[in-house]
């Protein structure tokens, strides 16, 4: 799917720096990558955050799993070919976005190493600061909570190719924060990613 098919295109350079949008908005753009399997608390940590740093007066912007099925992605299924697809797409949209110099949360399962490393590659080769966050529950908690019923109905074999249950996760091995969800309360949640965005200057003009 990541085949170039687009022929006759050339890459412009615009006439305004990111530094020059950083500076307008008084931070620095970068991802911030939530992982972790389905109901782990992602979503709810991302918007959370996000709300956090607009009530700060932070331009941030979550850009979260099922909302981005609905429109960019609704062409898209579960197969391991469809979730690369799925994540290739979305860290291209997360890097125009932290390019723009917002503070772009994204909430996938993206439970593939090599995808998210992927995504990572892509910011890193355009200078932008990606941060990955492993939402760290354990799949027991993860099924106990089951806000969708999507637990249930993967072992029933209603839904197939489902994390946790009948396909896999890889849990990342140098995230740059970890986040014991189903240990910390909520506020702490966002305190420590709030916390880690001022510790590495990224809430402060380059």
């Amino acid at each position: 799917m990541t085949e170039i098919k687009a022929t006759n295109v050339v890459w412009h350079e615009g006439h305004v720096e990111r530094t020059a949008r950083e500076t307008l908005l008084s931070q620095k753009g970068c991802t911030i990558w939530l992982t972790g399997l389905p109901s782990s608390g992602k979503s709810t940590i991302g918007f959370s955050l996000e709300h956090a740093l607009v009530q700060q007066g932070r331009l941030a912007y979550v850009l979260d799993g099922d909302n981005i099925r609905h429109g960019l992605n609704k062409n898209l299924g579960f197969s391991a070919e469809d979730r690369a697809e799925n994540i290739r797409r979305i860290g291209e949209v997360a890097k125009l976005f932290a390019d723009a110099g917002v503070i772009t949360i994204t909430s996938f399962v993206s439970p593939y190493r090599a995808d998210r490393d992927l995504v990572r590659k892509l910011h890193d080769e355009a200078g932008v600061p990606f941060v990955e966050v492993f939402v760290d529950t354990p799949v027991e908690t993860c099924e106990e909570r089951d806000p969708k019923g999507l637990y249930k109905k993967a072992r029933s074999g209603e839904i197939p190719n489902f994390t946790g249950v009948s396909d896999p996760y890889e849990a990342p091995e140098k995230a740059e924060v970890v986040l014991k969800a189903a240990q910390m309360k909520l506020e702490e949640c966002v305190a420590e990613l709030a916390e880690f965005l001022e510790k590495h200057g990224l809430l402060s003009k380059p």
